[in-house]
């Protein structure tokens, strides 16, 4: 595991604690829908590069 998937993993985490919190705090769907793309994006090339 090299340290760009490693990044990568952990922003899409924290991004998506970020989605959880927004939804929680009843933020715009705009907003939420931007941080959930941005989680996802994060995530899978993340996996994808292990």
């Amino acid at each position: 595991m090299n340290n760009s998937s490693t990044l990568l993993i952990i922003a899409g985490l924290f991004l998506s604690g970020g989605v959880f919190s927004f939804w929680k705090q009843k933020q715009s769907k705009g907003v939420i829908a931007v941080l959930a793309i941005g989680a996802v994006l994060c995530l899978s090339s993340g996996l994808m590069r292990l």
